[in-house]
């Protein structure tokens, strides 16, 4: 079969990293090509260099059969490569319409804006996803998920020979991952060649036909994916075989030391439940039924309306995130990108920017090399792939940016840590170091809170669980007693046998 794309022997290097050695992709028409490794792999690099965002150093790229050099995104989007990024790219401010067309809008006969076909055409393409809501809203209005949704749309509308999807379902529900693969496939039924990017594993299987495996910057193998089986996935990305992919640690939990009573506030009504020491609490729930809601109003980026939180004893109240923090509770958010890290700054200045207390100098100024040595400590620890810690952290792979936005929480020493989808667009390694991690902190005493979409992980990593639908808590359920019947039977609202642990 006559390939599509193909990219051969890249390099590319960035000061004090090889990112891409002897790199390799083909995709061919009417398939799905998987890209898979693991943080640091050199996928993201690799896309940025076929569309033009990098330049390579060495190696080939032909497209449609000959030799290419795109000197930026808009040639290659031109030439019919069109990119779904990781990292959401739009513009809050205006409507999906005028992000899925922007650069690209309807002009009428007297050179204007043709605003009526702009906004029919984008409504066209929301209905080929199953979206109903119209394209005259602003993005800003929208959920994560739903933003995602927009950038898929907004490729869509390229009518591209070869889409590059960079983990395009992180965000999206099951619906709406569902929808997404129906499009896939009329993609392919049209003889679109697709990359498809994703950590997980599960959706590898499921929806693509070939996988091309990096690791290190390296092309390792490309494989049918008909004749593989997971852990030979895993173990080509990796180097080396993953044991238990969840490695919940068995521990007596300690005393109460958060107990939330009656809190209310956006999305979330009349909460109640209990935080131990050395506690992993899971939180699962379908997109929208208030989990991050509640976990910003623990930490005072909402306000609470009513309700008590306690923590060790002592009332607490956050009318902002400095209180949580001056509390003892960080909150790790779900978009690091938005809310998580300046992206600008360096690894080192992100990872303190919370702490900053700690290096303080009584007469003023920071204790630097203090600073260091605990920024150190952390890079270390977590294993964070980078050149050095004055590393710009927006060249970081998403994983290792992951990796900083947790550290930054724990560098302030938390009594409550709460991480709120912690492997989103994480790869498989790196989630097994973050869970251990995360065993190691259950084991100091610290309380966790787990907030996740992932339902083997929180199956996998929790001691207890609670499972909220419309804002409220439908379901507590001991380890023993969880499964995903269960779960997902309270995140819609109905009752599966298990009895709610009492929260005393």
């Amino acid at each position: 079969m006559q390939p599509l794309l193909q990219l051969k022997g890249i390099d590319k290097s960035f000061p004090g990293v090889k990112a891409l050695s002897g790199a390799a992709l083909t995709v061919y028409p009417g398939r799905v090509m998987a890209l898979v490794g693991e943080n640091g792999a050199g996928k993201s690099t690799m896309m940025k260099v076929l569309t033009g965002i990098y330049q390579k150093d060495a190696g080939s790229l032909h497209f449609l059969g000959k030799e290419v050099v795109f000197n930026g995104p808009k040639a290659s989007e031109e030439a019919g490569i069109g990119i779904i990024h990781q990292e959401l790219n739009l513009i809050p401010q205006l409507t999906i319409a005028e992000n899925i067309f922007l650069g690209c809008e309807f002009v009428n006969g007297f050179g204007k804006i043709d605003w009526k076909r702009m906004y029919a055409e984008a409504d066209k393409l929301l209905q080929r996803l199953n979206l109903t809501y119209s394209s005259h809203r602003l993005v800003g209005e929208l959920s994560i998920g739903d933003q995602q949704m927009v950038e898929i749309a907004k490729v869509l509308s390229f009518e591209s020979k070869v889409i590059i999807m960079d983990e395009p379902t992180d965000a999206l529900t099951d619906t709406e991952t569902a929808s997404l693969f129906k499009v896939i496939n009329e993609l392919k039924a049209q003889g679109c060649g697709i990359v498809y990017i994703s950590h997980r594993l599960k959706e590898i299987f499921e929806i693509c036909d070939d996988v091309t495996i990096l690791r290190d910057g390296q092309f390792i193998a490309e494989r049918p994916v008909s004749g593989l089986k997971e852990d030979d996935l895993i173990e080509m990305m990796v180097g080396r075989k993953l044991e238990e992919q969840y490695p919940r640690l068995n521990i007596p939990r300690g005393d109460v030391r958060l107990q939330v009573k009656g809190v209310s506030g956006p999305g979330v009504h009349d909460v109640n439940f209990t935080l131990h020491r050395g506690e992993i609490l899971g939180v699962s729930g379908l997109m929208g039924a208030g989990r991050t809601e509640l976990m910003k109003i623990l930490y005072g980026a909402l306000p609470r309306t009513q309700g008590y939180v306690s923590l060790d004893g002592h009332e607490v109240v956050t009318h902002s995130p400095q209180d949580g923090l001056a509390n003892g509770i960080v909150y790790i958010s779900e978009d690091r990108k938005r809310d998580g890290l300046v992206l600008g700054m360096s690894v080192k200045e992100n990872m303190s920017l919370t702490a900053l207390r700690y290096f303080s100098r009584a007469g003023g100024g920071l204790k630097h090399k203090d600073e260091e040595q605990a920024v150190d400590d952390f890079i270390r620890l977590f294993n964070i792939k980078t050149p050095s810690m004055e590393q710009p952290i927006g060249l970081l792979s998403g994983g290792n940016q992951q990796k900083v936005a947790i550290a930054r929480g724990l560098m302030t020493r938390p009594k409550v840590l709460i991480l709120d989808e912690p492997t989103r667009g994480v790869d498989v390694g790196a989630k097994k170091e973050i869970y251990q991690l995360i065993n190691q902190f259950k084991q100091e005493g610290l309380s966790i809170i787990l907030v996740s979409s992932e339902m083997p992980e929180v199956l996998g990593m929790s001691d207890r669980i609670l499972v909220m639908h419309e804002g409220r808590i439908s379901g507590e359920f001991p380890i023993e007693q969880a499964t995903q019947e269960a779960l997902m039977a309270a995140a819609v609202g109905k009752q599966y046998g298990a009895k709610q642990e009492s929260t005393v």
